[in-house]
């Protein structure tokens, strides 16, 4: 039996994630049910994923509709509380460098693209399909494999665009001070936010429940931290999306 929440787990808040780990195991228990002591850090996000004994996990969009649907139990929409959004959405914003000419995410539309992961819905499948809704396609230039390695990317100069997801850009502005060399021109379409999921088969109800009892109950740094605000309900239909065009499909047809 397992739990895994890596999906914005940075050293400056892990014990606030194990924190209100600890809210939901409890509330979990106290309810008659089991759960891990601890939540498991090192797991492979992928592979937690596919775990039978799943009791709590986190799933970014696309790879649910992509490969996961039928495979994993829906448990809730986590709402951080983006501007702008719906609770249990979110968007990515579009970066540049500081120096950039670009204003808007359309003067980007031949820039060298960097993105963290072809089944990443923030960093890949929101752009591409925001681009796609516009006529044209990012063409791929630098696969980074990770969010803060995009960014960086583009303020090195390797390449010129990256989309980060809100929440994860709200992290960087708080905890790396060279983020301050990049600029916004623009966000993505509203997507649901990383879901909370849980093994196939299991009764998603209590998790769903112990979730928001921990929410309500964490201690006030903690919240500030996590930026963690409810869960919420969507309706499987929320996640119909279109899944992008693959990099390589991208090459194939601009």
């Amino acid at each position: 039996m397992i739990a895994s929440l890596p999906m914005y787990l940075r050293p400056e808040n892990c014990a606030a994630h194990d924190a209100f780990w600890a809210l939901v195991r409890d509330h979990l228990r106290d309810a008659g049910h089991d759960a891990p002591d601890a939540l498991d850090h090192d797991i492979d996000h992928i592979a937690s994923w596919q775990r039978p004994d799943l009791t709590l996990g986190m799933i970014c969009n696309l790879p649910y509709r992509a490969r996961f649907r039928g495979q994993v139990t829906l448990v809730g929409a986590a709402d951080y509380g983006v501007d702008g959004e719906a609770a249990g959405y979110y968007h990515s914003v579009f970066l540049v460098r500081r120096d950039d000419r670009a204003r808007r995410a359309q003067d980007a539309r031949d820039h060298r693209f960097a993105y963290n992961d072809a089944l990443s819905q923030s960093g890949y499948g929101a752009p591409q399909l925001w681009a796609q809704s516009r006529g044209f396609a990012f063409r791929p230039h630098l696969e980074t494999g990770a969010h803060i390695a995009s960014a960086r990317a583009v303020l090195a100069g390797d390449s010129d665009l990256a989309a980060l997801d809100a929440v994860t850009w709200r992290q960087l502005l708080r905890w790396e001070p060279d983020m301050a060399g990049l600029r916004v021109i623009g966000h993505t379409d509203p997507s649901p936010a990383l879901t909370f999921i849980t093994a196939r088969g299991n009764d998603p109800a209590p998790l769903r429940a112990a979730i928001a009892g921990a929410i309500a109950a964490l201690a006030q740094p903690d919240r500030d931290i996590l930026g963690l605000c409810s869960i919420v309900s969507l309706p499987e239909t929320a996640y119909d999306l279109p899944l992008p065009p693959t990099p390589t499909d991208v090459f194939a047809f601009t």
